[in-house]
């Protein structure tokens, strides 16, 4: 057993050797276009009429969807030029049906189909694989966002909206269209120079929602996916010249303010007692560019309390639930510590930082650096937690190199984790991968990753505290696509500061497609067909413990109507009984199931939209039925209405046991205007029986300087159904908070 899994480990490394040797050729060559300078000042106030534009000529725009290649519908002219400081964009998009242009409401970095805007993707250092994204409303809203990884995945995965950084648009709307200027600062953006030139990657488009079309530059193909638009892979490259790094110092200090009420049980577990916990936070954030590619963040007793709460769900797993990051302490340029594995599966996720058994811990302080260093992508986080109940207080320390190699879109890099409590206790890891572009588009990743910790063997050459994934793709969405991995982890691997959803097992994963892009007579854009299975080992006697396998059809409108259907056999092996909720829990033993997954979604370029899923048929001993429903409305230019509902119902007929849950969410958003919003957010299980309230004021008159007022609580639906009697609040706070930037 253990010679296969050292000649599997051999040929991992073979593998990433020769493909060093391999002289693969660029996928494409390209024309850069070196940006003009503008001629003199621009004055921000959208209309783009001022002399300095002159002698800037348009970026030619071509329609994406629905019929890629043909020209835009409406006459849209972009123009993009800099000075020492700004890079500015500016852009004319004429509407021949002006009344239907939707500028409806949202708040900063709601990013939606439903509103016309124009968007910018730059791939400032150039490495194909990362980019900043900035859009723009017709009323003038900022959503600033950043892509990874290529944008596999996208919006799910890989797209990262709670990032945030400083720059400025206005806009104006009238009886011609709207018009729009953006001012970036290079300070924001981050990049590499040599003698004062830089290269980058560079995607405009602009978005026509009640058309669902758009219009784009330069010409990236359906065959990338409807989110292929963001890839900083199909970015054009362009090129800045003399131009001078600043290193720009932003320090944020904030003040905090509230109270909070919880209810825990008593020593004798015979009442709940009320704590008052009045609450008074100074604290601050520090931004210094190290270089003009190089960022410092310094953190002193650092606050969350804005961060909008977590989606509840309905666990119907035996593994626990993964929830992705939303701190922006942690956003700038998270790809540089990336290393993920298959599902959600990573050697390190920031939400251990700071975040112990879903309550959060004092972070006394710490520091990250990010960006490049020479050919190196670099990040190095280090930060100190305070004790909390029976945890003490913690160091975390996480240092991550990648640089580029043979072609634009192949990488090699490595990771080293490491946490140590003031008890000795400590957990390191570290990690090699590889990221190979073979082909055109086909990638293969290799990863090898190994923990070690106090009382452990750590056996460096051992294979028991160690993790290896491998997969092999093409990217596409037209003609004959694949995806096939393995993944293993040992017994003894255990990477504190990442996420792992199993312990000791070997999967082997594939999903096989055949997609077809359809032509301008069409009212559908594309569809295809697909298998995708997966099949998870015990690594002590490789007996089968989880497997899953179906076909499927997938379809997208030009509309921007789409859907999803598959069938899928299910196939589990429970060595120990499965605990569902309560005294409801599946036995041990080997079970065979079958099911049916659908889901429906409405155009979502109109201002009321819903998507529908339904996934039914037998589990396990029984059966079950989930459906889900999430409409939007747009019901006015100031308030946006959304919501989410759950149905569960599980049914063991021969065990008579059953369970029924509900989730439900509701949003409600009121955009006063772009700096003054309100956004409330009720949640409610039926499971933990309990409702969940969050109300957030806002009041962000520029980037960087904020102030919240955010109301929490949650309040117990079934009082009776334990002793002691539970009270009608389960916990309540009001928080004030206040973050000025100055810039230095």
């Amino acid at each position: 057993m253990l010679g296969n899994h050292l000649k599997c480990l051999s040929l991992f490394w073979t593998i990433l050797i020769c493909s060093f040797l391999i002289k693969i050729p660029f996928a494409f060559a390209q024309d850069r276009i070196v940006l003009k300078r503008v001629n003199g000042l621009v004055k921000l106030d959208g209309l783009s009429d001022e002399p300095a534009w002159k002698g800037i000529e348009p970026l030619h725009l071509i329609m994406r969807s629905p019929d890629f290649g043909n020209e835009p519908s409406e006459r849209t002219e972009i123009c993009i030029g800099y000075d020492d400081n700004y890079l500015y964009i500016t852009g004319r998009l004429y509407d021949s049906q002006p009344s239907q242009i939707q500028s409806t409401a949202t708040k900063r970095d709601d990013w939606k189909t439903s509103l016309d805007h124009i968007g910018v993707i730059i791939d400032t250092f150039n490495d194909n694989e990362n980019a900043m994204i900035f859009v723009a409303t017709p009323s003038g809203l900022r959503i600033d966002a950043t892509t990874k990884n290529d944008a596999l995945g996208a919006p799910i995965t890989n797209l990262n909206l709670s990032w945030n950084t400083f720059w400025d648009v206005e806009a104006v709307m009238n009886d011609d269209g709207w018009f729009f200027e953006m001012r970036i600062p290079f300070s924001s953006l981050r990049f590499q120079s040599t003698d004062g030139r830089v290269v980058m990657g560079l995607t405009v488009y602009r978005w026509i929602p009640h058309k669902f079309e758009m219009a784009i530059f330069p010409a990236i193909e359906l065959k990338h996916g409807f989110w292929g638009f963001i890839k900083p892979s199909q970015t054009h490259e362009i090129v800045i010249e003399g131009i001078a790094s600043r290193r720009p110092l932003y320090v944020a200090p904030y003040i905090l303010g509230g109270f909070g009420q919880t209810f825990d049980l008593n020593d004798d577990e015979t009442a709940y007692i009320r704590e008052d916990d009045p609450d008074f936070e100074l604290g601050l954030d520090v931004k210094y560019g190290l270089t003009n590619n190089l960022t410092l963040d310094v953190t002193l007793n650092t606050d969350f309390a804005q961060v909008e709460a977590d989606d509840q769900q309905i666990n119907l797993t035996r593994f626990s639930l993964f929830f992705p990051e939303k701190r922006l302490f942690f956003q700038e340029r998270a790809s540089n510590f990336d290393f993920n594995f298959d599902e959600s599966n990573r050697l390190f996720h920031s939400r251990r930082i700071g975040i112990y058994d879903e309550k959060p811990v004092r972070i006394y302080g710490g520091g990250r650096i990010v960006g490049r260093a020479g050919p190196w992508d670099l990040g190095f986080l280090n930060m100190q937690t305070a004790p909390k109940e029976d945890l003490s207080s913690e160091n975390f320390t996480v240092l991550s190199l990648r640089r580029q190699v043979i072609n634009p879109s192949t990488y090699i890099g490595g990771i080293i984790t490491n946490s140590m409590d003031w008890n000795g206790g400590y957990n390191t890891a570290y990690g090699l991968f590889g990221i190979f572009n073979l082909k055109g588009e086909d990638y293969l990743t290799l990863r090898w990753a190994q923990t070690f910790e106090d009382g452990a063997d750590n056996n460096p050459v051992s294979l028991q505290n160690s993790r290896l994934y491998a997969i092999w793709e093409r990217r596409s969405i037209e003609g004959f696509a694949y995806n096939m991995s393995y993944s293993r982890a040992g017994e003894a691997y255990n990477p504190e500061m990442g996420y792992e959803r199993r312990d000791d097992y070997t999967r082997f994963n594939s999903r096989l497609l055949y997609g077809w892009l359809l032509g301008e007579h069409s009212a559908m854009q594309g569809h295809d067909v697909f298998t995708e299975g997966f099949l998870f080992l015990r690594n002590h006697d490789n007996s089968i413990e989880s497997a899953e396998f179906g076909p499927g059809w997938e379809f997208r409108m030009k509309s921007g109507f789409n859907g999803r259907f598959a069938a899928k056999l299910y196939y589990e092996d429970l060595l120990e009984p499965f605990e569902l909720w309560d005294d409801i829990e599946v036995p041990t033993g080997q079970y065979t199931f079958y099911g049916l997954e659908s889901s429906i979604t409405t155009s979502e370029g109109r201002l009321y939209s819903i998507t529908t899923s339904l996934q039914t048929g037998t589990f396990y001993d029984g059966w079950r039925v989930t459906l889900g429903l999430t409409p939007r409305w747009n019901v006015s230019p100031h308030l946006e209405v959304s919501g989410f509902y759950q149905f569960n119902k599980l049914m063991f007929g021969k065990r008579d046991q059953s369970l029924l849950g509900h989730v439900g969410r509701l949003k409600a958003l009121v955009m006063l205007n772009v700096e003054l919003s309100i956004a409330t957010f009720l949640q409610y299980s039926s499971i933990i029986d309990r409702v969940i309230a969050n109300i957030r004021f806002r009041y962000n008159p520029r980037e960087g300087n904020d102030f919240y007022l955010v109301y929490d609580e949650g309040l117990n639906t079934d009082r009776y159904q334990e002793i002691p009697i539970h009270p009608v609040t389960s916990n309540r706070a009001v928080m004030l908070k206040y973050t000025y930037t100055f810039n230095l």
